[in-house]
């Protein structure tokens, strides 16, 4: 069955990213892609992923190539530079009738695989805010920024299903609990 993932990491005091979505807090830290619930194996999983604006133009920014070869969404209201030769849909979908359409098309181009949502916390937000979030997976690391971009912007309840340590990072897993 296909859940839909939001797979990233943060910081112990819950920033995704610092101040001017800087990322030097993650970069410089150590884990093992092929560790406890490390890149290497989730990346298997994914058949399709979603992401914001944000997340799309910081990737454009760091000057490298698209590493995805799943199909791809950006939640955009701009008009912004496609990798050419890649299966990159930009979309305006930002009401739960237009996320709920969108999730359609995520989950049947992801076949038997799950969807992915990248980096940012506020597409994971509207994502669990229309009840289409399965799962949580974070990577927890030993520092704290005092500021920046949050983790996950909502109200989200959650149950542990696994916790391991990953280099520096402490990763859970988590499922996320509906209303209901």
């Amino acid at each position: 069955m296909t859940r839909t993932v939001y797979y990233t990491a943060t910081t112990l005091d819950g920033f995704i990213a610092g101040p001017g979505h800087s990322l030097d807090w993650l970069l410089s830290r150590e884990a093992d892609p092929e560790g406890a619930m490390g890149y290497q194996a989730f990346e298997k999983t994914v058949g399709s992923l979603v992401m914001g604006s944000s997340t799309y133009e910081w990737v454009q920014r760091q000057g490298a190539d698209w590493s995805y070869d799943q199909p791809a969404w950006v939640l955009t209201h701009r008009a912004l530079r496609p990798y050419e030769g890649r299966d990159i849909r930009f979309t305006a979908a930002d009401s739960p009738a237009d996320l709920r359409a969108l999730h359609a098309e995520l989950v049947a181009a992801a076949g038997d695989l799950d969807v992915w949502i990248v980096g940012g916390g506020p597409v994971a937000a509207q994502f669990a805010d229309a009840g289409l979030l399965d799962e949580v997976v974070v990577s927890i690391a030993p520092v704290t920024l005092g500021a920046g971009m949050p983790l996950l912007p909502t109200h989200v309840e959650l149950v542990t299903r696994e916790v391991a340590q990953n280099g520096e990072f402490t990763v859970v897993r988590y499922d996320v609990v509906r209303p209901g």
